[in-house]
């Protein structure tokens, strides 16, 4: 038998006018079970155990955390179990020129990717900085005094050049060394620079990846130290040892494929470009 629409709303009115005449004539029915579960022995002796176990955790935890010698299980990458900093080693990279070996027609291929079209002198580039980034000023790196190219990246380098800074940082702070900041050497370049380095520079490319506005140079052999202007001086770091912390920071980001790193020998910098 087919039923109506309004058959159905009108048994289930009374379906519900039913079931609440019977909570009304014996309201023991919904709430009793309940309380009588939350009131039972038992469940009172397992919310006193987790309570108490809580407690004792959390009392664990507090002696831990204040006394090294009761966590012996408890190992950290940056204290020993005494509480003393760990000092990591620097290994550096076997041979600069194999693990840095992206050339200028590999680096041009992200190059042309990534860039801007490339400017003919400097007040051209002066109108394209709607699509660049300024990176003259960062506390993580030290841009040099640019004689033939302009502080200016695609946003893509720019934070590149920004993670490598930060990253030497941490690199130099987990392995105990003063902390020191990068040099960036060149930058952006124009046409016109381009074709004045090229007399006295026999790396500089008529074709240049520095054109686009996606490569930069980190010289290897000088570093800015950092340090308090009223403090004392920080001690001595062979620049050798920068340069060793410096090619593991560009290598694990070469290997994340974050960038192409060319190692310039005559130059004496890391010729690096986005990807």
């Amino acid at each position: 038998m087919k039923i109506s629409k309004k058959r159905y709303l009108q048994g289930f009115a009374l379906c519900v006018v039913f079931l609440g005449m019977v909570r009304c004539v014996f309201p023991d029915v919904a709430g009793n079970r309940a309380a009588k579960d939350i009131s039972s022995p038992s469940n009172h002796f397992d919310s006193l155990t987790l309570k108490d176990k809580f407690h004792e955790d959390h009392a664990v935890k507090s002696v831990a955390a204040n006394n090294p010698e009761a966590r012996p299980n408890m190992r950290s990458k940056f204290f020993n179990a005494d509480g003393s900093l760990v000092k990591n080693r620097i290994y550096s990279v076997q041979i600069f020129s194999k693990s840095f070996p992206d050339q200028n027609d590999v680096q041009l291929v992200a190059a042309n990717k990534l860039g801007v079209k490339p400017v003919l002198d400097r007040a051209e580039a002066e109108s394209r900085k709607a699509e660049l980034v300024y990176i003259g000023a960062n506390p993580y790196f030290y841009v040099d005094r640019l004689k033939s190219s302009i502080p200016y990246l695609v946003p893509q380098a720019a934070v590149l050049l920004q993670d490598i800074g930060r990253n030497f940082f941490d690199s130099l702070q987990v392995k105990g060394i003063p902390l020191h900041k990068i040099i960036v050497t060149s930058v952006m370049r124009s046409r016109e620079d381009i074709e004045r380095l090229r007399g006295h520079n026999g790396n500089a490319k008529s074709n240049s990846c520095h054109l686009y506005g996606t490569t930069f140079d980190i010289g290897y052999n000088r570093y800015i130290t950092v340090q308090d202007p009223n403090g004392p001086a920080r001690r001595q770091v062979r620049n050798d040892s920068l340069k060793w912390v410096l090619s593991e920071v560009l290598n694990d980001l070469r290997n994340l494929n974050r960038c192409y790193v060319k190692y310039e020998i005559h130059q004496g910098c890391f010729h690096v470009t986005t990807r």
